[in-house]
């Protein structure tokens, strides 16, 4: 019986210690983003809780390696992109069974005053049916950009695309979202 090659090493106590609480670190710098993204991709809180505890069961599988491979970039794009494979698998699963509306009248959100929620909630409404007609890389580049607050770098980390395509497909999104919604569209721009 031929093997592939040596048996795993465990890490020792203290270096286990140590990896859990960088886990734990990156765990809660980046809940709410992975839980957000996860929000806007399925459409109602229960899923989007179970795929972002899903992301980072997966994430702490594979975290040790990453840490190693990342050399010291930022981690938050390897996040979502784990969150963006399970979403995909999420909606492959499910392409055949009805599914819940995305809920405009309570997305993940900073808080705000009262009056600016009611003002913003009609055009909220607006802007997540139009991310609904959008292709599935321009809607998740504009989440991952407007929602998230992720740079055009880690965009292109967390979809395998190089900073310069990413740039064209945002603004290819954004152009077509503002054309969904008569944005810029009046003869003479004014």
């Amino acid at each position: 019986m031929s093997t592939t090659g040596p048996p795993p090493v465990s890490p020792s106590p203290e270096s286990k210690a140590a990896l859990d609480r960088a886990f734990e670190e990156l765990y809660r710098d980046h809940l709410r983003d992975v839980y957000s993204y996860s929000y806007y991709r399925v459409g109602n809180h229960h899923d989007a809780e179970d795929l972002t505890e899903q992301t980072f069961l997966q994430a702490y599988r594979h975290f040790e390696r990453a840490r190693r491979e990342s050399d010291g970039r930022p981690l938050r794009p390897w996040l979502i992109r784990i969150a963006h494979n399970l979403a995909s698998n999420y909606h492959r699963d499910r392409a055949r069974r009805p599914t819940s509306p995305l809920d405009p009248d309570d997305p993940p959100a900073a808080l705000h005053p009262t009056e600016q929620v009611v003002e913003g909630r009609e055009d909220l409404r607006q802007v997540i049916e139009g991310l609904k007609g959008l292709p599935d890389d321009r809607r998740e580049a504009l989440i991952m950009r407007f929602a998230l607050g992720m740079s055009n770098r880690e965009i292109a980390r967390a979809l395998g695309r190089t900073d310069g395509a990413t740039k064209v497909l945002i603004h290819r999104a954004i152009k077509q979202l503002e054309e969904m919604l008569g944005i810029g569209t009046e003869a003479g721009g004014e």
